[in-house]
């Protein structure tokens, strides 16, 4: 199978701004508190009160979701597998979310060996499932902002109409290491997912959806329908019908003809054709100043990241030996002075 092979120096993450030049920027997680996440369940949702699994509701600080899991598992006697929870959260945040683990009621588990807070607990029928949350709602802190405050405002409310719905650097890996294992995998004959392989491929589609919605930034369509379609949507790939009209299916022909193969491959992996918005809208975004720092609050449903939010406002950067943690293409106005 003739596979792409991955780009000298690797994976370029960087995607095309919609909004033009950054208007500030500043520093991001100086703190994992300047990065909180909580997990937003359906309003539907209800646990049943009874079953055989114990639901944790747990706040956790600088720890990844996995990690949080495996220590869970080891307190209650069960395997990693046996753990639910609905999604990952960051590990440079303090976040909040549930997670679910087969125990009979009264048997013994050591939540004090957490690395986590336990916020509530109730029972349930059915382990939590990935995708079962509706969404997470952030309060991000970006600290020591430069540029023009009017400006910063500004782009805020445009940015409240809708930014690129771009899969955040971290669906990659590090370094998009996610990537580089994903033209491994899917140069291989015969591809089983779930496990490490379903984060492989998971990251191929995201890269797939990534490069039409580039596209479209690119030649301003991405918020606006073409010809057959009823909003404007991208690929997530995968076997079956194509699910776009004849012209938006002709252009991501052409923007994706280089990663055929990649294509060909997630299609005989087992997973089905599937569309995503190219529009992202965060809900209830609002905004404060703390002298020099800005404080964002906003909702995102699930599989949206806040990373296209704050890429479409400014670059940001973490501090220590990191990459920048929000990063686009395009260069920076120049602006500067704070707010005070």
């Amino acid at each position: 199978m003739n596979l792409p092979a991955p780009p000298e120096g690797g994976f370029d993450l960087a995607v095309p701004r919609a909004l033009g030049r950054p208007a500030c920027r500043g520093v991001l997680r100086a703190a994992p508190e300047d990065f909180q996440v909580d997990e937003l369940l359906p309003e539907d949702f209800s646990f049943t009160g009874e079953g055989e699994h114990l639901c944790l509701h747990l706040r956790k600080r600088g720890e990844n979701t996995r990690w949080v899991a495996g220590q869970l598992a080891a307190a209650a006697g069960v395997a990693e597998q046996a753990v639910g929870f609905c999604g990952m959260k960051d590990r440079r945040a303090l976040t909040s979310q549930w997670f679910s683990v087969p125990l009979a009621p009264g048997a013994p588990v050591n939540l004090a060996a957490l690395d986590a807070e336990v916020l509530d607990r109730r029972r349930h029928r059915a382990k939590l499932r990935r995708g079962d949350h509706a969404g997470n709602r952030f309060r991000i802190t970006l600290r020591a902002l430069s540029g023009d405050p009017a400006a910063v405002e500004e782009r805020l409310r445009v940015i409240a109409a809708g930014v690129p719905n771009y899969f955040g650097a971290q669906r990659f890996g590090i370094a998009g290491n996610n990537l580089v294992a994903a033209a491994r995998l899917l140069g291989r004959p015969r591809i089983r997912g779930g496990g490490r392989n379903g984060i492989y491929l998971s990251a191929a589609r995201s890269w797939l959806f990534n490069q039409v919605l580039a596209e479209r930034v690119t030649d301003a369509t991405w918020n606006r329908t073409l010809e057959g379609e009823d909003s404007p949507d991208g690929p997530l790939w995968g076997r079956g019908r194509p699910l776009a009209g004849a012209v938006v299916a002709a252009l991501e022909a052409r923007v994706l003809a280089p990663w055929s193969a990649w294509c060909h491959g997630l299609e005989h992996a087992g997973l089905h054709q599937q569309r995503r918005s190219l529009v992202l809208v965060p809900g209830g975004l609002a905004w404060h100043w703390q002298g020099p720092d800005l404080v964002l609050e906003f909702r995102l449903g699930k599989g949206e990241f806040a990373t296209a939010v704050l890429a479409e406002l400014g670059e940001f950067t973490a501090p220590g030996p990191m990459e920048p943690t929000v990063a686009g293409r395009g260069d920076f106005s120049g602006a500067t002075g704070g707010r005070s």
